[in-house]
């Protein structure tokens, strides 16, 4: 009976095509036409609400209206919108095409940018699907204006023409992003152990000047090459092939989205081919083994009708957020000195928000559902109980690398490779047992593997970075020592110059302490009246931690007066020892074991 099923499925065809007549006006149209459509129920045609590689709900259905449906004769068929993106077909013999008009002007990774100038395609938001048939054969055709010179670039796969593609069913076509422009083309090829060769093609929207595109092609090529170090190979790419589809212009929103065979990145500033273009890339491209093939269960399969909520994005994000950076460092883009700013960046994440300090890595990844770009418009509380899985991902990372560096000899490359050989590769997706055994294989010790999941992953136990760091001749330092310092709020100023906390206070700061919250307003600290953020910072520069301060303040009508107590503020900075102390050195085994970590593999 299930084969049966699965043929009958399988003998449904998918056929899409896509216009833009309107481009000037950020218009497309599109209709996807059914084949040997079954009949005896309805058809759902439906817009999706979540997307690859983002996890909150987005509501692309939106952007769609003047929607027709016809049969094979183009008569006119009846519908239903029985939901604000779900479109219902009931009476229809085998054939139904349904058209729409989308609006598209937001080009980044999440959604969709039409313009005369090109068209910027993520699939979950420009492409309706219907419900029951996930697994039909998929065939899309792109019409591009006359004698534009426009090329396509996607991972879909070739069709019978430069404008065709195909794709085996749902789940590839909507990870399957879609360029089209003038666009203008570099890359390299890459051997695998095995001598299977990589291409690597870099599809660019923007303006390149004096051959910048090749020699930023060149520095991408470094990137992929430290990065397939870290796993030993690349995946098995579709076509053998990896595209980076790369809009670095003003016209495109901030963004990079993680693909199988691709990844789509756009920069909002002018082209120069400079360094700082380049921890995105590196980012995104680590995701084709960390995420794309290496995935957590609780998002198998991707559900495009809602959010998808998962544990193991402080794995996914966050030890891919660690990643980027530090293969910018192993490709010799940055400097160990630059290196240190990122580092103090994820160790403040996870030893100074409350975030991490009260809740768990796990707990953060499951709260994407509501941070990963969703939209609300009342106040949160995240300063006090989120942090990013990105950055607290990326903390986890490190002191994981360091730990394993310096007690077992071993890396987390060489847990990362492991984690491939089993989850990626195999394409098993896995649990949080899962990686807790693969680190007991790691490390050869169980007790050290459960130990660690217990405390860092299920709990939120502090790392205590000092003496890990200390391996690699660097040292984590106050930031601002023996300064005066009430808590890390935002100012604004009120219509009659008062002075207005207009962020959540921090739990465990001196001004959360005292009850002083969002949108009280300061009227004096330690005597002095206060209208700006710079008489705070006056009145600061002449205490020190442990001094006592009066403050009034206004909370709604009600005028409050409170003591507060100075603490020093918490946050740390990571210096090289050479530079901190003066010395111009460290030690030869502190030497070779940065190296061992930060050199170009």
């Amino acid at each position: 009976m299930a084969t049966l099923c699965c043929l009958h499925t399988q003998a449904q065809q998918l056929v899409y095509e896509f216009s833009a007549p309107n481009a000037v006006h950020h218009e497309a149209r599109i209709s996807v036409t059914v084949k040997d459509a079954p009949t005896g129920a309805p058809l759902l045609f439906r817009m999706s609400r979540s997307s690859p590689g983002r996890y909150a709900t987005h509501e692309f259905g939106k952007n769609v209206y003047d929607v027709q449906v016809t049969d094979e004769s183009g008569t006119a068929l009846a519908f239903t919108k029985p939901d604000g993106d779900v479109y219902r077909v009931a009476n229809y013999t085998g054939y139904v095409q349904l058209t729409y008009t989308l609006f598209g002007n937001y080009a980044d990774g999440t959604y969709a940018g039409i313009d005369a100038t090109g068209y910027h395609l993520n699939m979950p938001a420009t492409f309706m699907w219907v419900k029951g048939l996930e697994n039909a054969p998929i065939t899309i055709h792109f019409n591009t204006p006359a004698d534009s010179a426009f090329t396509i670039a996607t991972q879909l796969l070739p069709g019978k023409d430069e404008h065709t593609f195909t794709a085996p069913g749902l789940q590839y076509f909507m990870d399957s992003p879609v360029k089209i422009g003038k666009l203008k083309y570099t890359g390299f090829t890459l051997n695998n152990p095995d001598k299977t060769a990589c291409q690597f093609r870099i599809a660019f929207d923007g303006t390149d000047n004096d051959n910048q595109l090749d020699a930023f092609g060149e520095k991408i090529k470094q990137i992929v090459t430290q990065a397939q170090a870290v796993f030993g190979e690349t995946p098995a790419y579709d076509q053998h092939r990896y595209t980076f589809l790369a809009s670095i212009n003003p016209y495109v929103k901030g963004d990079g989205m993680e693909h199988r065979n691709s990844t789509m990145i756009s920069i909002p500033v002018a082209f120069d081919g400079s360094n700082r273009l380049l921890g995105v890339f590196a980012h995104e491209f680590f995701h084709c083994w960390n995420v794309e093939r290496i995935r957590p269960k609780t998002i198998e399969p991707f559900n495009f009708e809602k959010s998808n909520e998962s544990d193991g994005l402080w794995l996914a994000e966050g030890f891919t957020q660690y990643y980027g950076e530090l293969l910018k460092e192993r490709a010799g883009f940055t400097t160990p000195a630059d290196y240190c700013n990122t580092l103090s960046g994820l160790i403040n994440a996870k030893q100074n928000t409350p975030g991490a300090k009260y809740y768990s890595p796990i707990e953060s990844s499951q709260h994407a559902v509501f941070v990963d770009a969703g939209v609300s418009i009342d106040q949160t509380n995240y300063p006090n109980m989120f942090t990013s899985y990105y950055m607290y991902g990326g903390a986890t990372a490190l002191a994981l690398d360091l730990t394993l560096r310096s007690r077992f000899n071993t890396t987390l490359d060489n847990y990362m490779r492991a984690l491939w050989k089993k989850f990626g590769k195999t394409e098993i997706a896995y649990t949080m047992d899962g990686l807790q055994q693969v680190l007991a294989e790691v490390t050869g010790d169980k007790a050290f593997a459960a130990s660690f999941f217990k405390q860092y992953i299920h709990g939120h136990t502090s790392f205590d970075y000092a003496p890990l760091l200390a391996n690699a001749g660097m040292q984590l330092v106050a930031a601002e020592p023996g300064k005066a310092w009430l808590g890390n709020v935002q100012y604004t100023t009120g219509k009659n110059n008062e002075l207005i906390i207009s962020s959540n206070t921090r739990r465990d700061t001196p001004f959360y302490m005292a009850g002083i919250d969002n949108s009280d307003t300061l009227l004096s600290v330690d005597g002095r009246e206060v209208h700006a953020e710079k008489d705070m910072d006056a009145i600061l520069a002449a205490h020190k931690p442990g001094d006592v301060l009066p403050v009034i303040y206004k909370h709604r009508d009600i005028t409050m007066k409170v003591t507060v107590t100075s603490a020093q503020n918490p946050q740390y900075k990571v210096l090289l020892r050479e530079t901190a102390d003066n010395s111009g050195n460290i030690s030869p085994t502190e030497q070779q074991f940065r190296s061992n970590w930060l050199g170009k593999k």
